[in-house]
């Protein structure tokens, strides 16, 4: 096995905002050096981190530079351009590996490798023009949703389809992209289960939390989440599962359907999660460390929580709130340092110790 990284060892983290930020506050705890990679100026983890480099994912120069001055390499979204991680890795590991990228970037291969593994999943089709989207809607039925295959997120790229007359337009709003149908699921409730896989193929599960949206967007995290102690095992093994299959490293997010036939997989993420934030309250050890932890090559935390928490976003306005969300015991605030409010936006979020 490679051996564990000291401190002061350097990481690389792609990505600026504020997962890369809450990354780079995980990693100096434990003595490291960070250093982010982020196309936008000013970014929030540059608030944090100890070096920046403002720059296109298509700069060779600038990525030569960036991977000849870290240990290994991690990122704080999917969406990273090929090209850039087959140039970086011929300087460093780059942890989760390419394949979770791969597998995770586009709709289509997640759903065909989650079912490969024996998982359910929601029904799916692949729609390249009206004619495949029509055979589709005949076949998985309405209500359904018609999704990007790739760089979709927070409800972005998501067209709904109450009747099948609804075709047309969903499929126009796609914008010539490569897309996906997905049926719609009865379910009860959605959980996710943040988990993580050493370098050594030690497995960690934090306790599976309970999501609300609104529009599109995660509102609350609310842990334990409402499960049987059959339930709660079986997201542990889904997880492990996947992460084992993948040969991970690092932190991943796992989205699940709670419906009467057992758990449906709605979507993995191969890096920390928002859903997972209520760890930095409710466990000595949280999904930030944990992910630094893991692409360091260290031992995992055990994810135990000593807490019960409700994590609540802050989006645009919400900021409002702040004065007063500030005065209330049991309430820890975690803002990300955007310097612009804008309605969509998450500015930050708080955890409320319930017990």
């Amino acid at each position: 096995m490679t051996e564990a990284l000291k401190p002061g060892a350097r990481i690389g983290i792609l990505g600026g905002g504020q997962l890369g930020r809450m990354l780079s506050v995980a990693a100096s705890r434990l003595g490291f050096v960070t250093h982010i990679f982020e196309p936008g100026a000013n970014p929030p983890a540059g608030q944090v981190a100890d070096h920046v480099t403002t720059a296109a994912y298509d700069d060779i120069d600038a990525l030569k530079a960036f991977g000849g001055s870290v240990d290994v390499i991690t990122y704080e979204f999917e969406n990273i351009p090929t090209e850039a991680l087959d140039l970086l890795e011929t300087h460093c590991p780059i942890r989760p590996g390419r394949e979770a990228l791969r597998v995770s970037q586009d709709r289509l291969t997640e759903k065909n490798f989650l079912q490969g593994l024996g998982l359910q999943t929601a029904p799916f089709a692949d729609i390249t023009d009206l004619d495949s989207l029509n055979a589709a809607i005949e076949q998985i039925g309405t209500p359904a949703i018609l999704k990007t295959r790739r760089f979709g997120y927070d409800g972005k790229g998501q067209a709904r389809l109450r009747v099948p007359e609804d075709a047309e337009t969903a499929l126009s709003d796609m914008a010539g992209a490569p897309a996906i149908l997905e049926g719609f699921v009865e379910f009860s409730h959605e959980v996710s289960i943040i988990a993580a896989r050493g370098l050594d193929g030690q497995v960690a599960c934090f306790d599976p939390g309970e999501n609300i949206h609104r529009d599109g967007i995660l509102h609350t995290t609310t842990v334990p989440a409402r499960l049987r102690p059959t339930q709660r095992t079986d997201a542990v093994l889904l997880a492990a599962n996947i992460l084992n299959a993948l040969d991970y490293v690092g932190v991943m997010g796992v989205e699940l359907f709670v419906t009467s036939g057992g758990l449906i997989v709605n979507e993995i993420a191969p890096r920390v999660h928002n859903s997972g934030h209520w760890t930095q309250n409710g466990c000595a050890v949280d999904q930030f460390e944990q992910h630094i932890r893991a692409v360091a090559g260290w031992p995992l935390g055990d994810g135990q929580r000593h807490s019960d928490v409700v994590m609540e976003n802050l989006i645009g306005a919400d900021m409002d709130r702040v004065p007063e969300l500030a005065q209330e015991r049991d309430v820890a605030l975690h803002l990300y340092g955007k310097a612009e409010v804008m309605a969509g936006r998450k500015m930050g979020h708080f955890n409320r110790i319930s017990r």
